[in-house]
């Protein structure tokens, strides 16, 4: 099973390719979908969109795993996120690519065992889980989280649909 993780983002969306293969993870690829913030917010979205739907068409995976939303502070911003998300919930439904969510509580906790865990932690998990050679930036690494947390739960589902 190949899951495509995201950590959305409304300058930067990160990305992380897993390939989840007879119990064991192995890493495609990471990185990130960047924009300007001196860009409108329409074109960022677009910008999301293409990229994402660019992502679907040249691996092909079998799932999506999106962090979930959050409420900031800041109004505005949680605002952005749920426009940077919509993008990508448009992109895997126009693919009919499956689309699994998951809360930062739960991406962590399924990393690091801690669900409170800092970023750095998960970082150096990411690094250590999928034999990386070094630390994926932060939203490419927040993205691969994102997708392990996805592989985690599908193995659990497939167990609890056997039992």
């Amino acid at each position: 099973m190949l899951i495509l993780g995201i950590d959305p983002g409304s300058v930067t969306t990160g990305y992380g390719l897993v390939l989840l293969q007879q119990g064991r993870l192995k890493h495609m690829d990471n990185g990130g979908i960047f924009m300007s913030s001196r860009e409108s917010l329409s074109d960022r979205v677009c910008r999301i969109h293409d990229g994402i739907r660019d992502l679907i068409q040249k691996y092909s995976p079998d799932a999506l795993a999106l962090e979930d939303i959050f409420i900031a502070k800041n109004v505005q911003s949680t605002l952005k996120l749920g426009h940077a998300r919509g993008a990508v919930m448009v992109a895997a439904g126009a693919s009919r690519l499956p689309l699994f969510e998951y809360t930062a509580l739960q991406v962590k906790q399924a990393v690091t065992g801690y669900g409170n865990a800092p970023k750095d932690q998960v970082a150096r998990m990411i690094k250590a889980l999928l034999s990386l050679p070094d630390l994926a930036f932060s939203d490419a690494s927040d993205a691969l989280a994102v997708a392990i947390c996805h592989s985690h739960s599908h193995r659990l589902l497939k167990k609890v649909r056997q039992a």
